[in-house]
Parts: structure tokens; C-alpha cells; sequence
């Protein structure tokens, strides 16, 4: 028994005098995630949109769709915890834009920034693919942040044409808050 327990003690501290080779990593030169920027000053979360400028902004976003003679978009204004507040569809648009475009919006406003971001940053290569394991993200424009005040006070998520076409309605939206 003695020796059985000098010998799970042997095992045990060479394990945690092992452990310190893992314990750090050194920086890798090619990886841009490894620098620590100076500061950090997200814009901060305001009161959320209510009801009647949620209209607003989707109103702005469907003219400019209709502007261009596109019938096809799902739009979605949620508040800053990316609850819907109002959606729209339009008469064409296709199903699966429904969640999208609600989607896209969560994002845009729990990450207060737009989905184009993500979508640019994964283009970069392998050392932005972690972006796909954070919780809730979208990485395809079209989801914008509604600002008042200098805080974010919800988003506008727009689906059902090219990327393109979803970020020109989506921003047509949100330029109506300014």
C-alpha cells in the first residue's frame, strides 16, 4: 500500500511540474488576434427602440427596396437584448428570410456592430474562424445597429436578396434613426 502511494505521489508531481510547458504559448507573429490593442470603447446600450420608430426604420428600409423595384426582403427590428420589436415581409420574399433577417439583426445588436464585420473578418483566413464558434453570430451583411444618442438602441436585419441588396435596404433603415 506504501508503495502504491509513493508511487501516485511520484505520478502526480511530475504531472504538475509538466503542466508548465502548456501553460503558455508564445505569441505567433502572423496571427493578428495575438496584439492587445491600447483601448477598448464599445458604444454603450441606450433605451430600447419602441414601437413606433421600429415602423419608422422599416418603413425607410421597405421604400428603398421598393424605391428599386426589389419585392423580395424580410425586415426585422429588434431592441438591444435582440428581441423583435416589428418585422415586415414583403409579398415575395422567400421563408427561410424570415429567421434570417431576425438573425441577422440579434447579431447585429448583441455584438454592436454590423453582420458585414463578421463576414469581411472571416474572409481573412484561418485565424478569424473562431468567429463561427461564438454564440448567435451571422456572418452575412445585411444587419445594421440603430444608434441614438452615440448607444444602441436596437438593429435592423434585412434577408431575401444578395448580400448586397440586404446591407443597401438594411442601411437605407437604419439612416432613418439619424
Amino acid at each position: 500500500m506504501r508503495r502504491l502511494i509513493a508511487l501516485a505521489s511520484v505520478v502526480c508531481v511530475a504531472l504538475l511540474m509538466g503542466t508548465g510547458a502548456f501553460a503558455q504559448v508564445p505569441p505567433n507573429p502572423d496571427n493578428p488576434n495575438d496584439t492587445v490593442p491600447d483601448g477598448l470603447t464599445p458604444p454603450p446600450y441606450g433605451e430600447p427602440i419602441n414601437l413606433e420608430t421600429a415602423k419608422m426604420v422599416a418603413a425607410a428600409a421597405v421604400a428603398e427596396a421598393t424605391k428599386r423595384n426589389w419585392n423580395a426582403f424580410c425586415v426585422a427590428i429588434v431592441n438591444p437584448s435582440g428581441e423583435l420589436v416589428y418585422f415586415e415581409k414583403q409579398d415575395n420574399c422567400q421563408y427561410a428570410s424570415i429567421g434570417v433577417s431576425q438573425h441577422k439583426a440579434r447579431t447585429s445588436t448583441r455584438y454592436r456592430r454590423p453582420t458585414l464585420v463578421f463576414e469581411t473578418l472571416i474572409g481573412k483566413g484561418p485565424y478569424f474562424a473562431y468567429l463561427t464558434t461564438l454564440d448567435d453570430v451571422i456572418a452575412s451583411r445585411g444587419g445594421n445597429p440603430l444608434m441614438s444618442g452615440g448607444k444602441v438602441v436596437g438593429a435592423i436585419g434585412v434577408s431575401g436578396g444578395s448580400g448586397s441588396q440586404d446591407n443597401v435596404v438594411s442601411l437605407a433603415g437604419q439612416a432613418a434613426l439619424k
